[in-house]
């Protein structure tokens, strides 16, 4: 079979899987009919698998990308879900792997059932305030913890005669992210764009959503629409765009999320606010990583470290002191978090176009050095505790989310990138007050995200080539 009749196929099991669980849940639903208990034997409910077989006569090649390579001979395996919005993805990694190497695929019923909440919400007719959770499982299949994990990207040995992993995340870890971030969000998973913007201020969004406003009437731009939380669209008809979005239902979700779709509904670019915190940003990069994202950057604020930066400066982060604590169990602190060269480049790059400043002018405001992130925001009430660390790390900014972002980048193998703005200067007698502080946003705001937007613009037009082989380890699954 060829990739696309893979996929195809894949898609059949898919929707028949689906189809079978919400007609049994609306007749349980509707008229108490229980399942027939033989679907626990014949698979009806399950996901499909995807099997990648590679025996080759001799070594395997030598491919100089990053993913999509197989690094020894054997069968690697996954299970599949929502193959028609992964489709291109999908295809377009199997593509890849039988270009390069011989191999044979193979897809079926897996031996892991679809949970009947991933379905419930598309069951035509169907009321499920009606029967208690524990109703529906005892006759479906449920969620289960133990089959939800990360071990695969944490770097979990793979187990000597057993299928390798195929992907990072297998069918179940995928949906109970999907989920979540419909959750959390407001907004399906179908408007989530390849490239990712992350702010911790609403006053972010209101720029984000002026310039996406403007742009979207532009005859020449490759975007068509903008969608928000609470299914607030947005098009080039739309008077207001700000006050449409601003008494919108945002307010309902904890980070909620506007995507600018480009001509493929997938190469715009989405804007999370993620609030303030490690724990927030651990939270939405964990479920955005099933997405396999091109890349993710955070544009927020800063406490300038150094006499020399003033307040507006920007700091591109460089390496991180990471104090947020929240990776520590599973990506201890003695890991290195490398920068990525391109997205550096990038930003660096968008930080002079926007600014209109010369290269020298520009080093004059921007500042490339390693950030302090902590998940106090009291610190300073701890000062002679970290003022040691600081002087050691040689840090230039402290703030409460870029370690996390870029950490849990590395962890999930999704290129990353920091760029804040200093707001106040907390060691040198220059504090965030009211008034000051809405002086500072009036003027930072609008150029800081426009720097952002340029930088994603940059790495959209494909002369960036983002998967560097430093977030991939000597023994990956093929699937990037």
């Amino acid at each position: 079979m060829t990739p696309v009749e893979v996929v195809d196929r894949i898609s059949e099991l898919y929707d028949a899987s689906v189809a079978s669980l919400q007609s049994a849940l609306q007749e349980f639903i509707s008229k108490g009919v229980r399942p027939d208990p033989e679907w626990r034997n014949d698979r009806r409910f399950a996901y499909p698998y995807l099997k990648v077989i590679y025996q080759p006569d001799g070594p395997p090649p030598v491919v100089s990308r990053s993913f999509a390579k197989l690094s020894e001979p054997g069968i690697y395996t996954t299970t599949i879900t929502q193959p028609k919005f992964f489709r291109s993805y999908l295809i377009s990694q199997l593509s890849l792997i039988a270009k390069d190497h011989d191999v044979t695929f193979e897809c079926g019923r897996s031996n892991e059932d679809i949970p009947y909440p991933y379905v419930l919400d598309g069951a035509e007719g169907v009321d499920a305030e009606v029967l208690s959770p524990a109703e529906f499982a005892a006759h479906f299949p449920t969620p289960m913890l133990s089959h939800i994990g990360d071990e695969i990207a944490d770097g979990t040995p793979w187990i000597e005669g057993e299928d390798k992993p195929l992907a990072l995340f297998d069918a179940g870890r995928v949906d109970f992210s999907l989920k979540r971030l419909a959750h959390y969000t407001g907004t399906p998973i179908e408007s989530f764009q390849r490239y990712i913007l992350f702010t911790n201020y609403h006053r972010y969004v209101d720029a984000f959503v002026e310039w996406a406003g403007e742009e979207i009437k532009n005859p020449g731009t490759p975007y068509n629409k903008l969608i928000g939380p609470g299914g607030v669209v947005v098009d080039k008809d739309t008077e207001n765009p700000v006050k449409l979005v601003s008494d919108g239902a945002w307010r309902r979700f904890q980070m909620p999320a506007y995507h600018i779709l480009g001509p493929d509904n997938a190469s715009g670019i989405t804007l999370v606010n993620i609030g303030v915190g490690p724990s927030n940003a651990k939270t939405i990069t964990d479920h955005l990583a099933v997405l396999r994202p091109e890349c993710w950057i955070m544009v927020g604020h800063c406490g300038g470290l150094r006499q020399s930066q003033r307040i507006g400066d920007y700091v591109l982060g460089h390496a991180y002191l990471r104090d947020d604590h929240v990776l520590d169990h599973v990506l201890p602190a003695d890991i290195p978090v490398p920068p990525i060269a391109e997205i550096q480049l990038a930003l660096s790059e968008s930080a002079e176009n926007v600014t209109g400043d010369t290269p020298e002018a520009l080093k004059k405001r921007l500042r490339t050095g390693t950030v302090f992130t902590t998940d106090d925001r009291n610190w300073e009430l701890r000062y002679s505790e970290s003022a040691k660390r600081i002087n050691q790390s040689r840090a230039i900014a402290v703030d409460m989310e870029s370690a996390t972002i870029a950490a849990n980048g590395y962890r999930m193998r999704v290129p990353y990138g920091t760029l804040l703005c200093v707001s106040d200067k907390p060691m040198h007698g220059e504090l965030k007050l009211p008034g000051a502080a809405n002086r500072f946003y009036e003027r930072a705001i609008g150029e800081h995200i426009r720097i952002g937007i340029d930088t994603l613009e940059r790495l959209a037009s494909g002369d960036a080539k983002l998967h560097s082989r430093k977030l991939r380890a000597f023994d990956e699954p093929p699937f990037r």
